[in-house]
């Protein structure tokens, strides 16, 4: 339950933003997961909301690096992201309030749509991979500093910080470690020269929506400039997309001819993070690529 301070500051900061008045307001637990409390609010019994809610000690300023993250992909208008409404602090609570999706069906045009929409965006480029500031990976911090070459910053932004908290926790031994090192050396005939595009950064089927006009809608992105693959390569992660979305996006931004080992390459970073958060059921993966490649 929200306390009675927490829910006339959420009050007062509706009113503002919205500039209308609030005569009732209601909080249904929507679940959330191990990182976020999450809510459904209702303003004068019509109007709905997004609520995320958790601790600012713990996980400092992830909401605001997740609103800027959405306001980015926002400007680009290549695809639907979710909009928001306001992002505080207050007391040790970081509060982020986002539009309510209402959901809709997925219909045979949803997944060339997106698969559209996603090569459109991945045609946003920049000079250099990384992004301005650092932001987060699920609850993890994820390093974002500038680089020149893509497979220098994944090796360096990506898979070294999450291979070192692995060691320290047990979850790799020195033979893992070993293997990385030798699969460093082969990631350059392996990824080839394009410019970056700008990634959702963690583009799961648990991070896009319908909506009630059947359109695909973005939500907790890890922006950053990086390897297209890396978006491509996680919707493959937990059962993967509609074949549509994939032939979509072939047709707008042509896959290259290895794109396989490229995606499964890519799956080390968030699979070391799964590690990181979950534990060893995870390692299975991680080593039948390093096997395969090393």
């Amino acid at each position: 339950m929200l306390s009675k301070q927490l829910e006339e500051f959420i009050i007062n900061n509706l009113t503002e933003k919205l500039n209308h008045s609030i005569s009732s307001i209601k909080f249904q637990s929507v679940g959330g997961g191990p990182i976020n409390n999450t809510y459904k609010l209702t303003l004068n019994n019509q109007q709905n909301f997004f609520l995320k809610l958790n601790n600012a000690d713990r996980f400092p300023n992830l909401f605001v690096k997740e609103k800027n993250g959405l306001e980015f992909l926002a400007t680009q208008h290549c695809i639907q992201i979710l909009s928001v409404i306001f992002c505080e602090t207050h007391d040790n609570n970081q509060l982020l309030i986002l539009e309510w999706i209402a959901s809709g069906p997925r219909t045979g045009n949803f997944w060339k749509q997106f698969g559209e929409n996603l090569a459109k965006l991945h045609q946003c480029s920049h000079l250099q991979f990384g992004f301005d500031e650092d932001n987060y990976m699920g609850s993890l911090p994820q390093q974002n500093s500038f680089m020149n070459k893509w497979v220098d910053f994944f090796i360096e932004k990506r898979l070294t910080p999450q291979m070192e908290i692995a060691l320290q926790k047990n979850l790799l031994s020195s033979k893992h470690i070993d293997s990385f090192q030798k699969l460093f050396k082969k990631l350059d005939s392996i990824f080839n020269e394009e410019r970056p595009s700008l990634l959702h950064g963690d583009l799961w089927s648990g991070n896009f929506m319908c909506n009630e006009q059947s359109e695909p809608v973005l939500i907790d992105p890890a922006v950053y400039f990086g390897h297209r693959s890396v978006d491509l390569a996680m919707t493959t992660l937990f059962g993967g997309f509609d074949r549509a979305f994939y032939d979509a996006y072939h047709y707008h931004f042509p896959l290259l001819v290895n794109y396989e080992e490229q995606w499964e390459i890519a799956n080390l970073y968030p699979l070391l993070i799964h590690l990181n958060l979950f534990g060893q059921s995870y390692l299975h993966d991680i080593n039948g690529t390093l096997q395969r490649f090393t």
